[in-house]
């Protein structure tokens, strides 16, 4: 259970909230790169932390992020034309360059100062692993650019996806961080799902309904563990969490590695962003068909990114494949059938309402340290945990172990990303 005050801190990401301000210390997936493909292209509204903002690509291949409205009248400049280095507006011809200075007023005669005086809200806009990344935050505290793993290998090791989602970004990360539903929600897809197959930890998934979890910190956040029975041993999944929104899940056998970044729009939805990647070696055609498909963690979605199966359309939930035991919640999909019950919780779920057991530890222990870190930088402006590089090169990691040994410390190099060793699992 945790107090609507509490919640509501946790929950509230826009202009000048607590959340919203650490959020804006990070740098956060805004778009894909295909989003804007070429110089000149039409620009895309974007939505992040309540702020409705334009991107667009100039004609020198600069990315600009910058206030949606022009700054004389207010229209969007959504509707602007992309030409010359600059946004024109179709209004009255109002043209910004890509750090929102506005360059031109054709109103206004030859020489005048007028322009250099108007300037749009702007942020940077980089590309790094296929996704463009911003930083809304105050410019004195811009970190250096992202160094998770997944963004960082050869383009042919890793692909991106991601997907609109209707309910708040927290109780999407704590969907992806309670592992303990894997051995209901998703266990029919466990061994048909191309990205997860014929991998020999997902017997003990399927056998050991009763996962005993064990939460640590990390340097940049959580570990949170997952331990079933193997035989005499036990068989761990280690899920990291990094401070505010990165999750990365274990591998299985010898697939890829994937994880999410879920990155509020506003209070009431999100982006769930998520990767797939391998260090050591290119994916397969296989993998990144499936991928594409929407197989393991990634859903198909529409021309603007919204899941073809939906809230609208009751996630096209299959009762006749439910009741046959084909699928256990109807909806297809690993990651549909996450987002189909954290959706169905509202937008923002009341968390006063819970009742926690003790496999909710994860949730409960990364709700701590967010209201922590939130804390410390709102009152002594102490930076949070998850911006540093040391705490982004990190993996997750399925192991087996005997039942003396912790997995903090028997496993402690499995979590460290190092560019020629391959994931630890199972």
């Amino acid at each position: 259970m945790l107090k609507k005050e509490h919640s509501d801190l946790l929950t509230q990401t826009g202009p000048g909230t607590p959340m919203g301000q650490m959020f804006r210390r990070y740098w956060m997936p805004a778009l894909l790169a295909e989003e804007l493909p070429e110089n000149d292209c039409p620009p895309v509204r974007v939505k992040l932390l309540s702020e409705r903002l334009l991107a667009f690509r100039d004609s020198q291949g600069r990315y600009g992020l910058i206030d949606e409205f022009c700054a004389h009248r207010g229209v969007s400049l959504w509707f602007a034309r992309n030409e010359d280095c600059g946004l024109r507006c179709s209004y009255h011809g109002w043209k910004y360059d890509v750090s929102g200075q506005c360059i031109d007023v054709p109103s206004e005669p030859d020489g005048s100062e007028f322009p250099k005086r108007i300037k749009l809200k702007s942020y940077p806009l980089v590309e790094l692993g296929g996704i463009l990344w911003t930083y809304m935050g105050p410019p004195e505290t811009q970190p250096p650019r992202p160094e998770w793993e997944f963004a960082t290998v050869p383009p042919t090791h890793t692909i991106s996806t991601k997907r609109f989602q209707e309910c708040n970004w927290l109780q999407a990360l704590e969907g992806g961080i309670d592992s303990s539903h894997v051995s209901f929600l998703h266990r029919s897809d466990l061994n048909t799902d191309p990205l997860f197959r014929n991998a020999r930890g997902n017997q003990y998934n399927l056998s050991d309904l009763r996962p005993v979890f064990e939460v640590v910190e990390s340097p940049g956040g959580l570990y949170i563990g997952a331990r079933r029975n193997a035989d005499g041993n036990y068989y761990w999944r280690i899920t990291q969490w990094v401070i505010p929104n990165f999750t990365m899940i274990p591998p299985r056998g010898g697939h890829s590695l994937h994880g999410h970044f879920w990155v509020p729009i506003d209070d009431d939805n999100c982006w769930t962003w998520s990767y797939e990647y391998h260090p050591t070696r290119p994916l397969t055609e296989e993998e990144l068909t499936a991928v594409r498909e929407g197989k393991g963690v990634h859903v198909k979605t529409d021309a603007n990114y919204r899941p073809l199966a939906n809230k609208d359309n009751d996630y096209l939930i299959d009762r006749p494949s439910q009741k046959a035991g084909k699928t256990y919640s109807g909806v297809h999909g690993f990651g549909m059938q996450d987002a189909s019950l954290q959706e169905s919780m509202g937008p923002i779920v009341d968390r006063a309402k819970e009742n926690l057991v003790s496999t909710d530890n994860g949730i409960i222990m990364a709700r701590f340290r967010l209201l922590v870190a939130m804390k410390a930088l709102a009152d002594k402006d102490i930076s949070p945990p998850g911006i540093e590089a040391a705490h982004q090169k990190v993996r997750s990691a399925a192991f087996i172990l005997p039942p003396d040994q912790p997995f903090k410390e028997a496993a402690k190099e499995a979590f460290i990303a190092r560019p020629t060793v391959a994931p630890v699992s199972v």
